[in-house]
């Protein structure tokens, strides 16, 4: 049997893999995983959207020596089934190359080390000239002429990487300028959401710092966690002797969320959306917004969110792509996570249905009945035997007819449709708040004044301690009943 050597030709084979399918965030989201698996503490992205466009993010990692950075630039430097540090966010060697060329035509690398400084370049253009694998080796000069270098110079170590000849970032956009500046918004909300875990100095991560054209940006918590319920406790997966860790969540009621915080859970669109598994790969974020096609997304279930971290061990058995963007569990996994699904997916019913309120029995007695109807519909209806309803009648019994008539016009008029518009769209409906106490308490206090006895407004202050909305204030009933045993 013979052997013939069939090594790719790179011009073909670098453009082809431009066409992975990164986006513009998710390739530098790729870059800085590289920082982190550095172990930088900060990293900086500057963007230059006039004339000579380019991108530079800059991290103050470890740096690499003329060896290191050779390898880094060499495309598969690494192979997916080596085994790698807990910490690497790598995987199949490709990243650096891939995600920056899906962007650019010119990759530019320097780093480093003391007082070592070492740059390669990868230029698209000129590997169509020559043919070959030729990787440029920079020298003084060439690297006195990166932007930003400057800001590398004054780091003790560190690497610096440059996109310039911007092709494809800037295809088919006419306003250069615009166009850039809205994908800066949308890479700034993807790596506060993606590293959100590093961002915020999670316990047994390395606390990361990511610089904006100067600006720090936030932490996108997709979990809300200081207002959030854990829906159950954690469940540790155990899959070939690694750990996989589940974590539920229900989310606040909406009209418990600032508009702020609507905005950070659901972006464009929607919490909706936004529901399901978010699967982490040693803290990073991998993949969200999915049930995994185990359950259909609902509104009952939107605010339902499920926390999976998995160790870098098991890349094989999550089917994890180049970009690091879409990852499957395997079957051993899905039966665990289905019954998870089942009992978070009734939690987050109740909240949705009893807007935020804790609810261990449906003793309250409330404004509004739900009904089924002889045709098999639903249908609501202002409870008539509500205190407030009856003590109209009480105090003018002539009203009665026209009450009714009333509360059947406003129970047909219900704008549903508009309301299932709002809801979905997460509009916060302001007439689904809580009362206020005071308010609460002038309502009370005028109701039992026209009572003639204290034995009635007793009475009446005993029925209405399980009585929507009077029973979220059981301090105020208190004080009222403490006053009439006087």
């Amino acid at each position: 049997m013979k052997v013939r050597e069939t090594p790719p030709f790179a011009p073909v084979l670098m453009e082809s893999t431009r066409a992975i399918g990164y986006s513009l965030e998710a390739a530098i989201a790729d870059i800085i995983d590289n920082s982190i698996a550095a172990k930088a503490g900060k990293v900086q992205l500057f963007f230059f959207p006039v004339e000579n466009a380019y991108v530079c993010i800059l991290d103050n990692g470890k740096g690499m020596n003329n060896e290191q950075i050779d390898i880094a630039m060499q495309y598969g430097s690494k192979s997916p089934t080596e085994v790698r540090d807990a910490s690497d966010l790598g995987r199949y060697g490709l990243g650096l190359k891939t995600a920056s060329l899906s962007q650019c035509r010119i990759l530019t690398v320097v780093s480093k080390q003391g007082n070592l400084l070492v740059g390669r370049r990868w230029d698209l253009d000129y590997i169509a000239e020559t043919g070959n694998w030729s990787l440029l080796i920079l020298d003084e000069q060439d690297i006195n002429t990166i932007p930003h270098i400057s800001n590398l110079k004054e780091q003790e170590c560190g690497t610096l990487v440059v996109w310039q000849n911007l092709d494809r970032l800037l295809m088919g956009e006419i306003d250069y300028e615009k166009s850039l500046g809205r994908k800066m918004d949308e890479v700034r909300c993807h790596l506060e959401l993606v590293f959100h875990r590093y961002l915020s100095g999670e316990t047994g991560i390395k606390k990361l710092e990511i610089q904006f054209n100067g600006v720090k940006i936030k932490v996108a918590d997709p979990f809300l966690i200081k207002k959030s319920t854990q829906a159950m406790d954690e469940e540790t997966l155990v899959v070939r002797g690694k750990r996989i860790v589940v974590r539920p969540y229900i989310l606040p009621h909406i009209s418990k969320m600032t508009e702020e915080e609507r905005k950070q859970l659901g972006g464009k669109e929607g919490i909706r959306r936004q529901q399901g598994f978010y699967v982490y790969r040693n803290k990073r974020l991998l993949i969200w917004g999915t049930w995994f096609r185990m359950m259909r997304q609902g509104d009952l279930s939107k605010l339902a969110r499920v926390m999976v971290d998995i160790p870098n061990d098991l890349d094989d058995l999550w089917t994890l792509d180049i970009k690091k963007s879409h990852a499957v569990p395997p079957a051993e996994v899905r039966r665990n996570l289905q019954v998870v699904i089942d009992r978070i997916a009734d939690k987050s019913k109740r909240t949705w249905t009893y807007r935020g309120k804790k609810e261990i029995t449906d003793a309250v007695e409330h404004m509004w009945t739900r009904m089924k109807t002889p045709n098999s519909g639903i249908s609501y209806e202002i409870n008539r035997n509500h205190p407030l309803v009856e003590q109209i009648i009480e105090e003018t019994p002539a009203v009665r007819g026209k009450l009714e008539t009333l509360l059947k016009h406003i129970e047909r008029g219900i704008p549903f449709n508009q309301l299932y518009v709002d809801l979905n769209n997460d509009e916060k409906i302001e007439n689904d708040t809580e009362f206020e106490e005071t308010e609460i308490q002038k309502t009370l206090e005028h109701m039992l004044s026209v009572m003639p006895s204290s034995i009635l407004r007793i009475e009446f202050l005993t029925r209405i301690e399980h009585t929507e909305p009077f029973c979220s204030c059981p301090n105020v009933i208190k004080d009222l009943r403490d006053k009439e045993d006087l």
